[in-house]
């Protein structure tokens, strides 16, 4: 395209093989393929389609919690209390089950449920805008599994599965093979991916992140767009809970604990920064699958949780350094001293 000066502007970006192999998200390919052929090498296990989709299932109740979890950390803020939102919720949805409602009706009263809890922590934040995300949330965290412990104490409320639909939830495979909640999944991803990456609010919410004062000076209703994210927090805790009473048949108050802790940490290895305004919805999706089978894969030659808690921890700080490393300098100074 010709400006006024004659000067020919090109609109298409080419190509830049550094630039795509340096990608943090090629590297988790790398490393997501790597966990494949190493778990493919220590158990004959492990290498069948109804194997990796069972797999698949038992962390996608997680996975959920990073979709809206990636909006939260993109805008520079952090909800630690979305545990506590799905104990709260499947907490509900089994007292209204057991109380006589359908449970088609206790679905929508569990994800009701989450979808006030999100909402209490936005207004919170909104109305008291010098207050701290992650101490608010803390205290919601605190809130949230405090009432569902109230209403159950140390008791579980069950019956799901009499309801034969519900357990199928988790349980329910299209074709035999392929997981309901899989299904359900993907076509969520994609509607967060599309959101965040090529519509107008993900686009403010890239704004929000790198720079709130400027954000704020363009015009942008930033009040509204927290509300809005915590609210979808909320929403999809609610969701999660659904999946997890449908896996086990019964809802705890203790149920959710550290699943917000899993859902940071798929994101920040995924490549979201905890400060805001960078992100890639893909690398958070890669790293969902990448910790997931890597855990199914130890999992199945019997390595000990806490191994699995220290590769993460490893894992999760590798992800922190790497971007305030300057490659760029330190490749131009390896070459210059060779």
């Amino acid at each position: 395209m010709a400006g006024k000066s004659g000067r020919v502007i090109s609109t298409d970006q080419k190509f830049s093989l550094n630039k795509f192999l340096f990608r943090w998200e090629t590297f988790l390919v790398i490393v997501f393929i790597a966990v494949n052929i190493m778990n493919i090498t220590i158990s004959n296990r492990y290498w069948s389609v109804n194997g990796l989709f069972n797999a698949t299932n038992t962390f996608l109740c997680v996975a959920f919690l990073t979709l809206p979890m990636c909006f939260v950390l993109l805008i520079g803020e952090i909800d630690i209390s979305v545990g506590s939102q799905v104990a709260l919720a499947a907490v509900i949805l089994g007292v209204s089950f057991n109380a006589g409602c359908p449970m088609w009706l206790s679905i929508i009263i569990a994800v009701t449920v989450g979808a006030a809890c999100g909402l209490l922590n936005g207004i919170i934040l909104v109305t008291f805008h010098e207050l701290n995300p992650m101490i608010v949330t803390l205290g919601t965290q605190i809130l949230y599994r405090g009432i569902a412990e109230m209403i159950l104490k140390d008791q579980a409320t069950g019956g799901f599965t009499s309801v034969k639909w519900f357990s199928k939830l988790y349980w329910g495979k299209v074709g035999g093979v392929v997981p309901i909640m899989f299904l359900v999944f993907v076509v969520c991803a994609i509607i967060f991916g599309i959101v965040m990456h090529k519509s107008t609010f993900g686009r403010r919410m890239f704004a929000v992140g790198s720079n709130q004062l400027a954000a704020r000076y363009s015009g942008i209703n930033i009040p509204k767009m927290r509300i809005i994210i915590y609210t979808l927090a909320g929403i999809f805790s609610g969701i999660c809970a659904i999946f997890v009473a449908a896996q086990m048949g019964s809802a705890r108050p203790n149920i959710g604990t550290g699943y917000e802790m899993d859902a940071i940490g798929m994101c920040v290895l995924g490549g979201v920064l905890t400060d805001g305004g960078k992100g890639n919805f893909i690398g958070a999706m890669i790293a969902v699958f990448l910790l997931g089978f890597l855990e199914y894969g130890l999992g199945l030659v019997n390595i000990s949780s806490n191994i699995m808690m220290v590769v993460k921890g490893v894992l999760l700080i590798f992800a922190v350094m790497v971007p305030n490393l300057n490659l760029g300098k330190i490749l131009k100074r390896d070459s210059k001293e060779v």
